[in-house]
């Protein structure tokens, strides 16, 4: 298993991202697809686990079958099934909690789409709010260097606080709600 290992901001996360959306935008033909760089990976400045978290967004979860499914695989990414999460379909690239890249595939415009989005904004939008989240993270990894799962347990609380500030930032809620009409 991989350690906790939270490093300074990279700009290279950025064009990772990139070279990735086009291979599963290629993996996702046919379908009406959008895709998000989110995480903090996506957020300038704000430090990180080096994981490439990516969103697709689709106008349904039942439109992504085995042949998507398949194609995804071919490009590295690994199906895991997640049933405590039924709004989302999780595929990772690189080994079982170590993974190098997520991609979470959500109902596009649907809650937890939406939430990535603010979140993300939010943080990109409010500096000190993206410093609290990077000293917190960075006491998480002292605290759980070698467990995944409790170094992300332990973000939970502040990314729901940021999301429900971003639900009522109307400045943003109001800027995002443009750019997608």
């Amino acid at each position: 298993m991989e350690e906790v290992s939270v490093t300074p901001y990279n700009p290279d996360w950025k064009n990772e991202f990139e070279r990735e959306q086009d291979k599963i935008r290629l993996a996702l033909k046919g379908l009406d697809v959008h895709i998000e760089h989110i995480g903090s990976t996506a957020i300038s400045g704000l430090g990180s686990k080096p994981t490439i978290d990516m969103m697709a967004g689709v106008l349904s979860l039942a439109l992504i079958n085995e042949q998507y499914i398949e194609n995804l695989a071919r490009i590295g990414y690994e199906y895991v099934f997640k049933p405590e999460f039924p709004e989302r379909l999780f595929f990772r690239r690189g080994q079982w909690r170590a993974g190098t890249h997520h991609l979470h595939v959500y109902k596009y415009q649907g809650q937890q789409w939406n939430d990535q989005i603010l979140f993300r904004e939010y943080l990109k939008n409010h500096p000190d709010t993206r410093d609290q989240y990077y000293s917190l993270k960075k006491v998480l990894e002292s605290q759980f260097k070698h467990d995944r799962v409790a170094y992300t347990s332990g973000k939970a609380d502040f990314i729901r606080e940021v999301i429900r500030k971003a639900r009522q930032d109307t400045d943003l809620v109001e800027e995002l709600d443009a750019e997608r009409n």
